[in-house]
């Protein structure tokens, strides 16, 4: 299949999102070839005249939190699609029955757009969705809610972008931006004083955080001055206490066993954040449908 170029303003929107748009093109791309496995759409080809012109409306089915949208323009713009109207710009609240972009133009290109368009605008709307629930429950507390790389392969950068998109904040892309020391490195170097050690002396400049599952080791690694501590499985009441052990020495952050129901109780302890990798690994689908207008 030939691909379209995208256009400037697309291109820049992607920019403005923080989103590489090599990185998503490629990704599109791909997402096309697993589609038409080096064939054709048959059944838009055997049904529709090459030259007949369609205008399409995505609409949302049900109340959301809007992500994706520069993706689902790329997808179009690839296939020749350019007519192209932006109706709700991510990060936006919408109700069910909203149309949040009109594409017009060729109607076996639009077809041909509708499943990866929507496959995007559905994974990254629901991860958006789901964030903002966790943002409004803990909205009175200075608590955040982060990401984990909890991600689907090859999927980081989009999935964390909803978050984002969402009102959450994001933990590390990846393993080299900052050292995170948890229980597996502890066990395999003998301690987690040794294994803080071994990091410092290592990437001296680079931020560190260390996982702990109790108060007697949050104590042992506080002397180390951690720039950040994660509370593995803590319950309320230890992430309490651990708040007060600390007292500012570095940030908080609770994780394991959190959920929409006792976000409020874990945020009113004062950690700094609670980590949610149900944010990505588990958010569902926002219910987005496109609606086909053929043009007589």
């Amino acid at each position: 299949m030939k691909f379209a170029e995208i256009s400037p303003e697309t291109t820049q929107a992607l920019v403005n999102a923080s989103l590489d748009p090599g990185h998503t093109v490629d990704l599109v791309k791909r997402a096309f070839e697993e589609d038409l496995q080096g064939g054709e759409d048959v059944t838009s080809v055997a049904t529709i005249p090459a030259d007949h012109k369609s205008t399409a409306e995505y609409r949302v089915r049900v109340n959301g939190v809007i992500a994706g949208i520069e993706v689902a323009k790329v997808v179009l713009e690839l296939v020749g699609i350019t007519d192209l109207e932006t109706r709700v710009l991510c990060a936006h609240n919408v109700e069910a029955g909203t149309v949040i972009l009109t594409a017009r133009g060729n109607t076996r290109a639009l077809l041909l757009a509708e499943r990866t368009s929507l496959n995007f605008l559905g994974h990254l709307s629901g991860i958006a969705t789901l964030t903002r629930k966790w943002v409004d429950e803990v909205s009175e507390y200075s608590t955040r809610i982060r990401d984990t790389r909890k991600t689907t392969p090859g999927m980081r950068v989009l999935e964390k972008y909803a978050v984002r998109m969402g009102g959450g904040t994001n933990h590390r892309m990846s393993l080299s931006d900052s050292a995170l020391i948890k229980d597996n490195h502890v066990e395999a170097v003998g301690g987690v004083s040794k294994a803080f050690e071994r990091v410092r002396k290592l990437y001296p400049q680079m931020e560190i955080e260390v996982e702990v599952d109790s108060l007697d080791q949050l104590k042992e690694i506080l002397v180390h001055k951690p720039d950040l501590v994660l509370l593995d499985n803590m319950s309320v009441d230890e992430c309490r206490q651990a708040v007060a052990i600390v007292a500012g020495r570095c940030k908080l952050e609770a994780s394991g066993g959190l959920s929409l129901e006792n976000a409020k109780a874990y945020a009113q302890t004062g950690v700094d954040y609670l980590a949610v990798g149900a944010l990505t690994h588990s958010a569902p689908v926002l219910d987005i449908g496109l609606d086909l207008k053929a043009e007589i």
